[in-house]
């Protein structure tokens, strides 16, 4: 269980930073995606990283 929440929680926390990256327009790629220079995705990855360092911290508990 505990490599599992680091991996999912890894690959969550990769992912929110990516979002973060195209909803504040920093990051264009692929060009054609609808999320670039969308502020509510940079929401969206802002509690979809945290989330996935929540996961991290509790798999470096157990």
């Amino acid at each position: 269980m505990k490599t599992l929440f680091l991996i999912v929680g890894t690959l969550a926390l990769v992912t929110g930073l990516l979002w973060i990256g195209q909803g504040t327009g920093y990051v264009n790629w692929p060009r054609s995606s609808f999320m670039v220079s969308q502020m509510q995705w940079a929401y969206y990855g802002a509690a979809l990283g945290l989330a996935g360092l929540l996961m991290i911290v509790i798999s470096q508990r157990r």
